[in-house]
């Protein structure tokens, strides 16, 4: 894979902005993200695995969610939810409610436990970030924030298109 830094020796001669070089750049960057976020995460006081990181922060989005719709969310298989559920209960940080009109559909929610955890781990994550932005002048850290406001409003439309999410003008 090309490095941001060039020091991978398989970069073409001259600047390419296109959107695959540009997107070979990028993957860099997110992989390096990815380690920095799931480092952050660790050291937090109670470790979660990836997936019920997921799992709370998809639920902290979709409260009331029903076992079937997290499992589609998190692209698992129900047995996998239904035990990540459980796993979660346990620990005192989902909890399970009979849906209130269709009874017997069990709707999922975040314990008050579970949502200090996932601000836990927001804050232990943006500080992270914010330590690696300090090595970053001031324009560039603008720039890469334009970037990234720009990337997620062209993710939006290009979802939006594809009817896989819902327009809340």
């Amino acid at each position: 894979m090309t490095r941001l830094d060039d020091s991978g020796g398989d970069r073409v001669k001259g600047p390419d902005n296109g959107p695959d070089a540009v997107a070979l750049d990028i993957a860099d960057a997110v992989e390096s993200l990815a380690t920095l976020w799931s480092l952050a995460a660790h050291e937090a006081p109670l470790r979660l695995s990836l997936h019920q990181l997921r799992a709370l922060r998809a639920l902290e989005t979709a409260p009331g969610a029903s076992l079937t719709a997290l499992a589609a969310r998190l692209d698992i298989g129900l047995p996998t939810a239904s035990r990540l559920c459980d796993r979660l209960e346990a620990a005192g940080m989902l909890e399970r409610a009979l849906h209130p009109e269709k009874r017997r559909q069990v709707q999922l929610g975040l314990t008050p436990q579970g949502r200090r955890v996932l601000d836990d781990v927001a804050a232990r994550r943006a500080r992270a970030l914010a330590v690696a932005l300090t090595g970053m002048e001031h324009a560039e850290r603008s720039a890469l924030n334009r970037g990234m406001k720009a990337f997620l409003a062209a993710r939006r439309r290009e979802l939006l298109r594809r009817g896989e999410l819902p327009d809340v003008r």
